[in-house]
């Protein structure tokens, strides 16, 4: 990653893994979120029917 001779990333590209990476974390904490709330949901349908 640091070593000497290798190319430098370009704006764009430092921009776009920035997006991706925030995109990524923002999915995980989605996931999480929906993963927590599931069996509450679960019981609510079970309830409802």
């Amino acid at each position: 990653m640091f070593a000497p001779g290798q190319e430098q990333l370009s704006q764009e590209q430092i921009r776009a893994g920035e997006i991706e990476a925030s995109q990524t974390i923002r999915m995980a904490i989605s996931g999480g979120i929906l993963l927590y709330l599931s069996p509450f949901a679960i019981d609510f349908v079970k309830k409802f029917l």
